[in-house]
């Protein structure tokens, strides 16, 4: 169902792509230009009604119902400047009617914003004209790659968003982080609160005092120890909760920053990584790579462990690792 702006009222009637959305949500994506004060305003007032009735922000939409639009042509934001899109090819590792999972490379974020005009969801909607539905199951930084799911139809984004929230997947990642790790296994159980910085960035830090901290969240990772070398170690790193960030901040906060990681990394050591080293090699990338995701699938129920392989370039600075003898 495509997105509209109008001067004049429309009715759309409800398919099975959008059937169950709260009403608030179906309209703050067809109407992606209008604020969304204005959309709860215009549903306060009941200038937006189903089935010739009024209702409230929270009313789920039933297949065959008839949405009236009012118009909004007045609360459109200025047009953004277009920006050419560029196709990119990515590396399936599932695809069925109900979903899609690809290997999202570094440097690709997920959806467009922040400067960003086509994400990984806008770039696939558009390579795939005739998929009537298509939305992210979960989300990974923009420099973080590996396994991405994506639901194909409702049921599947609602049925695996279940899984999420009651803990049901099991989502494994690799990272690579300056130091030498030295137990097997260690539990990091830290809570974490979001901010802004000055600069309007978005943020994530660990709380050491909750009763003067509003939003607190708990997190809890688990982390095993694969490799060391003479400065570094490899990790795997199991989400027990999926909090922003979780990952870089609890290792940056125990001192183990990722290498490469610009936002909670070590800055001087991310610099000194860039460079060719004597043997020619260098890292250009936060090295945090999610590597497995299981679940159940969304409707056979059939168990799915889906795996991307480490990407060539962190494969290749381990090597280089070696060579070195764990030194840069």
């Amino acid at each position: 169902m495509p997105g509209i702006i109008a001067e004049h009222a429309v009715v759309k009637q409800v398919d099975e792509t959008v059937e169950g959305q709260r009403i608030d949500n179906f309209l703050a994506k067809l109407l992606k230009d209008i604020p969304k004060r204005h959309i709860y305003q215009l549903l306060r007032s009941g200038q937006v009604r189903v089935n010739s009735k009024r209702i409230d922000a929270s009313y789920r939409l039933l297949l065959h119902d008839k949405v009236r639009i009012p118009p909004v042509f007045k609360f459109m934001k200025p047009a953004p400047r277009q920006v050419p899109y560029r196709a990119e090819q990515f590396d399936v590792l599932y695809q069925d009617d109900y979903l899609l999972v690809i290997n999202k490379p570094a440097g690709t974020a997920v959806h467009g914003g922040s400067g960003v005009s086509y994400g990984v969801i806008e770039q696939l909607r558009k390579q795939h004209p005739d998929w009537k539905f298509l939305e992210l199951v979960h989300r990974l930084d923009r420099e973080t790659s590996g396994v991405l799911l994506l639901a194909r139809k409702r049921q599947s984004l609602l049925e695996l968003h279940r899984q999420i929230r009651e803990g049901a997947v099991r989502k494994h990642y690799l990272t690579l982080v300056r130091g030498v790790w030295k137990n097997p296994v260690q539990n990091v159980r830290l809570p974490l609160h979001k901010y802004l910085t000055a600069e309007g960035e978005r943020r994530v830090a660990v709380v050491t005092d909750q009763n003067n901290c509003t939003g607190t969240q708990q997190a809890h990772t688990l982390f095993t120890l694969q490799k060391t070398w003479k400065d570094f170690s490899l990790l795997g790193a199991e989400l027990k909760t999926g909090r922003t960030h979780q990952i870089r901040v609890h290792l940056a906060h125990i001192g183990f920053p990722i290498a490469g990681d610009d936002k909670y990394g070590d800055f001087g050591l991310n610099k000194q990584l860039q460079k060719e080293n004597e043997r020619g090699f260098a890292l250009r990338r936060m090295f945090l790579h999610a590597s497995v995701f299981v679940c159940s699938h969304p409707v056979t129920g059939d168990s799915l462990c889906l795996e991307a392989p480490l990407p060539d370039e962190l494969q290749v600075f381990m090597k280089d690792l070696d060579l070195g003898d764990g030194v840069v």
